[in-house]
């Protein structure tokens, strides 16, 4: 008989969203006359309509599909270069940031990227994560082989976890031991923490050091605000031989259900083979790219291309004041209703200190039950989670406050 991939079998539970739907669906089929009143502040997804200057573009996209003249086949696996030079110039060179265009990936989401390109890196590095954390980071190392069995709380067995906590404002120290693969997020997932440029400086220092490769999650840049906050870690020098990154259109463009993002390899990463040989990243991301993917479409990209527009800009600015207007008016809740609220200043997530003597799962179950609001407990985030709550600032203005008004 045929063999499985038995990591699979280490996984706890189910993934996080879906499980917190379950736990939804199974109340409101007890209790239907909750449907109506529900909110979800749990899962981050975009609730506002998309720009319209994205649905102009892309309904000048379709239009064009329909003639032979502007029609479009298959397009380059890496992403059109409209989008790409687009991204180069805006993103990064206008900042100051040398980029390659053809160092730019177009794909169809940064959790996508963020699990493949676990095939190109080898089973032997020991990956660090910080806790809590966004679970695909652990999930998907679970899944390529490169954990042991979990310990009854919930950790892997050669994985360093790194913890965040109110102490160090939820971003840690780096470690004393050398790790070869390194997860960070910020404006980060789930604790809305931001991570100044003195404590980039020290992880790409340690990363030079070590040799290791540094996998920088940047989805949510776009909601930074204040000034002194770097938006890449290629503004910290000498990140360009030690760091990936992975952005995403999912929450500055409401592209969640529309799907783009992309990931940047620059050319003089390096790493190293089984016998010490240095081999170049950018090739082999290439290949992995060009041979397991086909490309995001031509509508979809040109979409995303007029998100750089002047009036592009103008939109998606008025999106993040939205759901950033949503998170004052959360934080000023929550603050009100007693409780201690980390996060929304820079990001559109707040993480909460449950009351004490209530686990994230108990928070969670009253929330819903009793306010009929739908919340992440900070436990499927990691062991450093629980205790804490994950409210989303993602949602329109009237259901934020009716959220407000009932905490």
């Amino acid at each position: 008989m045929f063999q499985i991939n038995s990591h699979y079998l280490k996984l706890k539970a189910g993934y996080l969203f879906p499980e917190i739907a379950r736990r939804v669906q199974e109340f409101t089929s007890a209790h239907p006359e909750v449907a109506k009143r529900l909110i979800r502040c749990g899962i981050g997804d975009v609730t506002e309509p998309l720009p319209a200057a994205v649905c102009e573009a892309m309904h000048l996209a379709i239009d064009e599909m329909g003639s032979r003249e502007g029609f479009h086949g298959y397009g380059p696996e890496q992403g059109y270069h409209f989008l790409r030079e687009a991204i180069a110039h805006h993103d990064y060179r206008a900042k100051g940031i040398e980029l390659s265009e053809d160092e730019i990936f177009i794909s169809d989401g940064s959790k996508c990227d963020g699990g493949n390109l676990l095939d190109i890196l080898g089973s032997e590095n020991r990956v660090a994560v910080m806790d809590p954390v966004y679970p695909v980071y652990v999930d998907t190392n679970v899944m390529a082989g490169h954990t042991l069995e979990a310990s009854l709380d919930g950790t892997y067995g050669g994985i360093t976890y790194l913890e965040c906590s109110a102490a160090n404002g939820f971003v840690p120290e780096v470690p004393q031991e050398k790790v070869d693969l390194i997860y960070l997020c910020y404006p980060n997932n789930p604790t809305g923490a931001v991570a100044s440029r003195a404590n980039l400086e020290q992880w790409v220092a340690y990363a030079q050091k070590h040799g290791s490769l540094i996998l920088f999650d940047a989805a949510y840049e776009a909601y930074i605000s204040d000034p002194t906050i770097p938006h890449s870690i290629y503004e910290i020098p000498g990140a360009r031989s030690c760091a990936i990154e992975l952005r995403s259109f999912s929450k500055q463009g409401g592209f969640t259900g529309v799907r783009c993002a992309f990931t940047i390899i620059p050319k003089e990463l390096m790493g190293t083979t089984s016998t010490g040989d240095k081999k170049p990243l950018h090739p082999l991301w290439h290949r992995r790219f060009t041979t397991k993917f086909n490309g995001v479409s031509y509508i979809t990209q040109r979409g995303a291309a007029a998100l750089y527009t002047e009036q592009g800009k103008d939109q998606v600015k008025k999106l993040i004041t939205h759901y950033m207007g949503n998170a004052a008016i959360l934080r000023e809740a929550v603050t009100a209703a007693g409780l201690t609220v980390y996060g929304g200043i820079n990001a559109p997530y707040l993480w909460v200190k449950a009351p004490a003597g209530e686990t994230s799962w108990q928070i969670f179950d009253r929330f819903l039950q009793e306010y009929n609001i739908v919340i992440t407990p900070g436990s499927g985030f990691g062991r450093a989670g629980e205790g804490y709550f994950r409210i989303s600032a993602f949602n329109s203005r009237e259901n934020i406050l009716e959220v407000a008004k009932r905490l």
